[in-house]
């Protein structure tokens, strides 16, 4: 090779280098932070029924010294909703557990709030190889620290909230139910199965982790409606390709946003935060939804 191309593909690769690094500075140091409100129209009500708003939140990750992410909680808490549901992962460390009950004691929806538990409420975060994310047929290594899920479970109870840990609930006219993180095999499908002689009342599945058997059993059931999170809306995602992962098996497609799954609406949440090893997001910026159910 001559002085010429060699110099041309250092500069080609020098070129790339800076792109790269450029797109790393601007995840880290922006997007992660450009935090936005996304609303939706979910048409699942019965004919006559009045709307419903529902805040849609998850994956907050909270660090105990994350004050953006708590300013903006504290905003989001300022809106009139009739729900606010919770699908998981709102500990981000274990010494963030007083940080999150006081960001969620802000909420006073009127029907209530409710939540259930994703894995990273569970296990403290720790350092990983995230090409793994990658593999076809990845099985979820459990981190070895602990997270204070007991102590966040008492401290949502004590505030009112509604923990769905494999339970069902009803807050106001809609009926709830919530499977526990089926990414950590804690799932029970069964609690999807509604009642005996159960009206067609609206119903709402709440799950942290999409995971089909789960979403097969709401949607099996009758569930008009399923909320879940867990995949950062795929955290980066690349024009005109999407998500690069879901990191469990949930299709692409359905990664972000509003979906048809069956016969239900699926709202797969993009999440707020991002795990503290890996504080990058791309073309996917944390968001909460809100959601405002009407007549089909």
């Amino acid at each position: 090779m001559g002085r010429t191309a060699a110099g041309s593909v250092g500069m080609a690769v020098g070129t790339l280098a800076a792109a790269g690094a450029a797109c790393v500075a601007y995840g880290v140091a922006v997007e992660r932070h450009w935090y936005r409100l996304r609303r939706e129209t979910v048409p699942v009500l019965a004919p006559g029924e009045e709307p419903r708003t529902v805040l849609h939140l998850s994956d907050f990750h909270l660090l105990a010294r994350d004050r953006r992410r708590q300013r903006f909680l504290a905003e989001l808490a300022e809106l009139d909703t009739d729900l606010v549901v919770v699908t998981g992962d709102i500990l981000g460390e274990p010494s963030a557990l007083d940080a999150s009950l006081e960001a969620l004691s802000r909420f006073h929806p009127r029907l209530g709030a409710a939540a259930v538990l994703g894995s990273n409420d569970y296990y403290a975060p720790r350092p990983k190889n995230y090409l793994a994310y990658f593999r076809r047929r990845r099985r979820p290594r459990l981190p070895r620290g602990r997270n204070p899920w007991r102590e966040l479970i008492e401290g949502l109870e004590r505030m009112g909230w509604v923990v769905l840990a494999n339970r069902r609930a009803e807050l106001g006219d809609v009926e709830l139910a919530g499977m526990n993180d089926p990414h950590i095999r804690l799932d029970d499908p069964t609690v999807a199965v509604p009642p005996d002689g159960d009206g067609a009342r609206l119903r709402i599945g709440v799950v942290h982790s999409p995971y089909q058997r789960s979403l097969n059993a709401f949607e099996r059931s009758g569930y008009q409606l399923v909320l879940a999170g867990h995949t950062h809306g795929g955290q980066v995602r690349l024009p005109g390709v999407g998500a690069l992962v879901t990191n469990c098996d949930l299709p692409r497609q359905h990664v972000r946003g509003l979906s048809r799954w069956g016969s239900s609406w699926l709202h797969v949440s993009a999440g707020l935060g991002t795990s503290k090893f890996a504080p990058f997001r791309f073309a996917c910026r944390p968001e909460a939804t809100l959601l405002t159910l009407v007549p089909a």
